[in-house]
Formats: C-alpha cells, sequence, structure tokens
C-alpha cells in the first residue's frame, strides 16, 4: 500500500483495511466507518475505500432500497458491506489457527459467519453482481440477491452451520412471492416448497 499509494492517504488505507475483519464480526456486516476509528466519517475514507477497491482488494456489496428490477436502479451506496479479496486472507487477517476454522470452537461464532458469506460471495461474483437487502426499520436482511438471467430477483439466505431456520427469508418470499429462493448451509440438498436448500460445497458450481 505505501508502494504505490499516495503518502498522504496511506495511514488511512492501512486503518480502513485493518478494520475489516472487525467489520465483518459483527452481527450485522454493514460497514461503519467509526469503526475504522471513533469519529470517522465517510468523507475521510471514501478515498481510501475506492483505493482498495480499484486494487481489487476488496468488494463492495450494496444495499437496495427495494428488491425491484433492475436492482441497480435501487441501489443504496451509502449502504454497504466490505468483504476482501480471498477467503484465506479474511481468515488469516485475525490471525485464526487453520484447527479453529475446521473443528469449531464455542466462541467462534460471528465470524465464522463472515467465513462462509466471503465463501459464498467469492463464487457469486464470478456470475453475478450481488446485492443486499436490509429493510429499514426492521430485523430482516436478505444475505445476498441476484438478478439472474431470466430478471428473476433471487434471495440467498447464508448459514455457517446446520441450523437453517431462516425467518427473513421465508418472509421476504412471502411477500414478494418469489419464484426462486435458496438456503446454503452444511445441510445436504434438498428442495423444499418455497426454498431450495444447498449444500456450501456445491455452490461453486450451482445454477441458481
Amino acid at each position: 500500500m505505501s508502494k504505490y499509494a499516495l503518502s498522504g492517504i496511506v495511514p488511512r488505507i492501512t486503518d480502513l483495511w485493518k478494520s475489516l475483519s472487525v467489520q465483518l464480526s459483527k452481527e450485522n456486516k454493514k460497514f461503519i466507518y467509526g469503526v475504522v476509528r471513533e469519529g470517522a466519517r465517510a468523507r475521510e475514507y471514501e478515498i481510501a475505500l475506492q483505493w482498495l477497491q480499484d486494487a481489487r482488494l476488496i468488494y463492495k456489496v450494496c444495499n437496495v432500497k427495494a428488491p425491484r428490477l433492475p436492482l441497480v436502479s435501487y441501489v443504496d451506496s451509502s449502504i454497504f458491506k466490505i468483504f476482501v479479496l480471498d477467503v484465506g486472507l479474511l481468515g488469516a487477517m485475525p490471525n485464526l489457527k487453520a484447527s479453529t476454522i475446521v473443528a469449531g470452537n464455542s466462541i467462534f461464532t460471528e465470524f465464522k459467519g463472515a467465513l462462509t458469506e466471503q465463501y459464498v460471495l467469492q463464487q457469486l461474483i464470478l456470475r453475478f453482481e450481488p446485492y443486499y437487502y436490509a429493510k429499514s426499520n426492521s430485523t430482516q436482511e436478505i444475505d445476498f440477491l441476484l438478478q439472474d438471467d431470466e430478471d428473476e430477483i433471487v434471495p440467498l439466505e447464508v448459514k455457517a452451520e446446520t441450523n437453517v431456520k431462516a425467518k427473513s427469508l421465508r418472509q421476504f418470499v412471502c411477500d414478494k412471492k418469489s419464484k426462486k429462493a435458496y438456503r446454503i448451509s452444511m445441510t445436504d440438498f434438498k428442495q423444499e416448497d418455497w426454498v431450495t436448500n444447498v449444500p456450501l460445497y456445491a455452490v461453486d458450481n450451482f445454477e441458481f
């Protein structure tokens, strides 16, 4: 970073980069400038954030104000989640041991979800422009929204383990009369009347 970026913004790029694993460890993974530095404002870090995007070290997943076609027309650029280049890199940033990830740990909770979302995102961006949806004044949040080749809005919920309760996803499908909906987890493939359960290992070549 110090080699290629202007010296004046290197400290901000570094601060922002170091905050990313903390941002994703939160239950609500919305990016918050105040996590980078107490009292920080968007205008102070916008250039640093753009530099990381241009360097392709991060992925920015924006919220949409409404799940309507085309999704890009409803993007709220002020609300977004930030993921890093690679799931291995994200695992290394907080100095996690591989054994903790593989064997699990009773206090390894929110970050396990972050790693899982990171992995799924890496598969999606090869074929889609993913967004997410957080309903205003509500706890409802859909991890990823896709617009497929048939111009269908497709909601995806990501679960780190075998607990597949998905209240937000079910409500979304009910409200929007979604023809397709997917729940990605450690469970086996299963087709239900309102959702398709996709095993985590199958995401890389699954046709959503």
